[in-house]
């Protein structure tokens, strides 16, 4: 097993210095090298309190730092195509947050320079497959447990948007972990995507239609659909419910002890993506990592960032004209068969 692992890593806004954290506090076998950021006050603030870490303002720096040999993405997806590009140039372990980029055919260049290089480099950041929920439901399904997995209900709803948050966003931002989701569990390609528009929540903004259904259809025939409901005030909820031929399992949901007492009975919802899915970035940084000193990956490929990127862009066309929608892709490459 190779040496500890020295991370760069890029962007020190909310995911970045949530890593930034794990890394430095709960994950063995890795270090932080260096923090990058364009506000070099947010790089230098991260980097308080952790040994021999360097603040920068530009990723070049950190990747011609001899002291980093891994990097972790954690950028706007319209930035990453260039630094996917430059860290695959140097033949280095790289850890990139969804969505790999914001389009199928940038993304297709990631896979293609991949290709080139010869071996796998890159995991992209889907958490949920890292989830203790999510893991049994998938081991559920490739045991044949309850028979043949026959359809998938999701539920995907936050409290509320950031300025700025799109309606093509719901699709590129959110609907994209139920994409990997369901390429996860079912094991298959997604082939055709729909968007239904219905009554619209008051509270969205201008220009943002709120909630949305959004229905699937997989290689074998499996549907899924997703309520994505982005301003749904109560809290942050995820929870998916699986339809087998001998049983319903579902997963998700509240969280915590549910109380009766005084009248009144209940539970707590989690506020965020932070709580909810905290272990799970836990075990997937952790995983990342150990694959990395073995020279291999621990999560999703490249193919992947690339295959949920082309059901995004099926997604977004969904929404505009409400008709089904071929997802296209590309043949699968002999390197992520």
């Amino acid at each position: 097993m190779t040496k500890t692992l020295r991370v760069a890593v890029i962007g020190a806004g909310r995911m970045g210095a949530d890593h930034i954290q794990r890394l430095n506090t709960r994950i063995h076998g890795a270090e932080v090298a260096a923090v990058v950021d364009v506000d070099l006050a947010r790089a230098q603030a991260a980097i308080e309190g952790i040994p021999g870490a360097v603040a920068l303002a530009d990723a070049d720096d950190a990747l011609n730092n001899g002291d980093v040999n891994a990097v972790l993405i954690a950028t706007p997806g319209f930035l990453h195509e260039d630094i996917l590009l430059k860290a695959i140039a140097k033949d280095i372990p790289i850890l990139c947050e969804k969505p790999l980029t914001p389009d199928a055919a940038s993304a297709w260049k990631i896979v293609e320079a991949e290709q080139k290089l010869g071996h796998q480099r890159i995991q992209v950041g889907f958490m949920r497959r890292f989830d203790a929920e999510y893991a049994a439901l998938g081991k559920i399904i490739r045991d044949s447990e309850l028979g043949e997995l026959l359809m998938l209900h999701h539920q995907h709803r936050n409290p509320t948007t950031p300025p700025g948050f799109t309606n093509e966003m719901l699709i590129n931002d959110s609907v994209v972990h139920e994409f990997d989701a369901i390429r996860y569990f079912t094991g298959e390609e997604i082939t055709s995507v729909q968007v239904r528009l219905g009554k619209a929540t008051r509270n969205a903004p201008a220009g943002q239609h709120d909630p949305q259904h959004v229905l699937i259809e997989t290689e074998s025939g499996v549907l899924a659909d997703v309520e994505i409901y982005v301003n749904a005030k109560f809290g942050y909820e995820v929870a998916t419910q699986a339809s087998f031929e001998d049983g319903i399992v579902s997963i998700g949901g509240d969280k915590g002890p549910y109380t009766r007492s005084n009248g009144r009975w209940g539970g707590n919802v989690t506020p965020g993506f932070e709580e909810r899915f905290g272990a799970a970035y836990d075990v997937e940084i952790q995983s990342w990592v150990d694959a990395a000193r073995r020279g291999e990956i621990g999560g999703p490929t490249a193919w992947d960032g690339y295959a949920t990127a082309a059901c995004c862009e099926a997604g977004v066309e969904a929404q505009k004209n409400g008709e089904k929608v071929a997802v296209k892709l590309n043949d699968k490459p002999d390197l992520y068969r």
